[in-house]
């Protein structure tokens, strides 16, 4: 039996009532559970076995992931995927260049997969900071509805949100998307200004500015 169970990483929470699975970024098996025997747990991955494989390749498959630096690393951006090469130098700052033909080329003189994740990391926002905001006036002017604020920052579940008071946040990671999966995200959290719901209301409005919203959504779930 134990041949074909997958390998899983067991968090037990005593206030769970049922046995729950998911996955991580990187697509390892994730069992939240009360606590219960060890046939319970191996009975429902047996149960779900085709799920967790499916499952577990979307995952694997998913565009966008975080990088560990190694050869072969790709980054997105604007939907399409670079290269990412490191050149050592002497000089003691770490930058990080871009170029459409040759792709992403990171300098440093000292090898810190933290400092190189921070420069991605600014490399996504100021790029959101450049676009988005003229985006969002277009839009804004075409569907009439104008964003008390614009703000930028780092979300793992949100790709944008509207706040009560129609303040607007984006997840600058956004700019690793295709470009008209961005104008979806900027029309969706633009008519959250005039509804605070996704009810039929909510969607009409999408739609009327981007008819083909359900393949930008579709396209979404490729990304992480």
């Amino acid at each position: 039996m134990d041949s074909i169970l997958p390998t899983y990483i067991h968090i037990i929470n005593p206030k769970l009532k049922y046995i729950y699975l998911s996955f991580d970024a990187n697509g390892e098996l994730i069992v939240k559970s009360p606590k219960v025997s060890q046939m319970e747990i191996e009975r429902v991955l047996i149960k779900r076995s085709a799920w967790i494989e499916r499952s577990r390749a979307k995952v694997i498959n998913k565009k966008g992931k975080s990088i560990h630096h190694n050869s072969g690393d790709k980054l997105y951006y604007l939907g399409r995927e670079y290269a990412i090469s490191y050149k050592k130098r002497d000089r003691k700052r770490v930058s990080l260049l871009f170029d459409e033909d040759v792709g992403f080329t990171l300098l440093y003189d000292k090898f810190d997969p933290k400092l190189f994740d921070r420069h991605i990391l600014e490399f996504y926002k100021d790029r959101a900071k450049d676009i988005i905001p003229d985006m969002t006036h277009r839009y804004s002017l075409l569907m009439d509805l104008y964003p008390s604020k614009i703000a930028f920052r780092k979300a793992k579940r949100q790709w944008g949100s509207c706040s009560d008071k129609n303040a607007i946040s984006f997840n600058y990671l956004m700019m690793k998307l295709p470009l008209n999966v961005i104008q979806y995200i900027v029309v969706h959290e633009l008519a959250h200004i005039r509804y605070k719901n996704h009810q039929k209301e909510f969607w009409r409005l999408v739609e009327k500015y981007m008819p083909n919203y359900r393949e930008m959504q579709s396209e979404l779930k490729n990304y992480i």
